[in-house]
């Protein structure tokens, strides 16, 4: 697996034109996958120039509605006012699902006893107002430890996912957390704590499999952890999630070279790097629908107003 302590931008050049240029932004939890397509893609493509860099998700939809950048990478699908700002500044978009990652709930190596907890007990932990405090105030005979709390920031798509899931409503969270857009942050963080717990994209945990326990999660089924099996069957509920891109349509009319690279993405070569970050690649027909949907220029949105855990296939076919 790729090496997930990266910069916060990186420029991959092998030439200088101007068509060639092409600029991602938004998610850190997507940004190990796009970095990595887009390295191989500079590699076969020496006239691309490719920016990725990473500023949230909800901060990368800022810039890519107002035109300053060409794919915006995404942890969850686009919001209503994000989808009207857009629309104000005539930037039309395509929705391209490009993998699955499960929201893992760490702990401290040295935490032997926190090895499930049930979504109301994260919700407990985790909801605004909340009266947890140690360890012991979530099962009386775990230690009275004071929970150190590390999660993304309000931009992530992340805590929007995890607020949503978890405690039931989009942004409603504690605000005795120590936040940061990077995941990185949020490891550190974790692993330096012995009383520590945090949440991030799954691929950041396997890059740290061997230095943090990942928390397994009772949904009222018992409990599951999160693997390649349980997040792409969708056991690990309700944390499972489809990752995006969404892409500018009127950049795709004056760059070739950002056409061929969303059809690398969407490419049976490119699952492999998927995979190589640590995130679980869709099945074979979901990108055989995506690619379909962005060759026909299909623009809007499939997954905004999609139910919670519904299936990336049933929402692709219509169902």
């Amino acid at each position: 697996m790729r090496n997930l302590a990266i910069p916060v931008a990186l420029v991959l050049m092998s030439g200088a034109l101007a068509q060639g240029d092409i600029r991602v932004d938004g998610s850190s939890t997507v940004y190990p996958i796009t970095l990595a397509i887009a390295e191989e893609f500079a590699i076969e493509n020496p006239k691309a120039r490719v920016t990725v860099a990473f500023s949230g998700t909800g901060g990368g939809f800022k810039k890519f509605c107002a035109g300053e950048t060409d794919i915006n990478d995404a942890s969850r699908p686009i919001k209503q006012s994000e989808i009207e700002m857009c629309r104000e500044n005539g930037v039309e978009f395509i929705e391209i699902p490009v993998a699955f990652d499960g929201v893992t709930v760490v702990v401290n190596r040295e935490n032997t006893f926190a090895e499930c907890l049930s979504v109301e007990e994260l919700r407990r932990i985790w909801e605004p107002n909340s009266t947890v405090r140690y360890w012991s105030d979530v099962r009386p005979e775990w230690p009275k430890e004071e929970i150190v709390l590390y999660g993304p920031g309000t931009d992530s798509g992340t805590f929007d996912y995890f607020t949503e899931a978890v405690v039931g409503e989009t942004g409603a969270i504690r605000t005795d957390y120590f936040p940061s857009e990077d995941d990185n942050v949020l490891v550190a963080g974790v692993e330096g704590s012995p009383y520590a717990m945090g949440f991030f994209g799954y691929a950041y945990y396997v890059e740290e499999a061997d230095r943090l326990n990942a928390i397994a999660i009772d949904n009222g089924q018992g409990c599951v952890a999160p693997t390649e099996e349980t997040i792409n069957n969708g056991t690990y509920a309700p944390l499972s999630r489809p990752l995006f891109i969404y892409v500018r349509k009127d950049a795709l009319g004056h760059n070739p070279l950002l056409v061929e690279f969303v059809r690398f993405y969407l490419s049976e070569d490119a699952r492999e790097f998927i995979a190589d970050t640590g995130y679980v690649p869709l099945p074979d027909e979901a990108y055989e629908l995506a690619l379909e949907r962005f060759e026909q220029r299909v623009t809007g949105s499939l997954f905004n107003q999609a139910e919670l855990g519904k299936g990336v296939l049933e929402i692709l076919r219509g169902e």
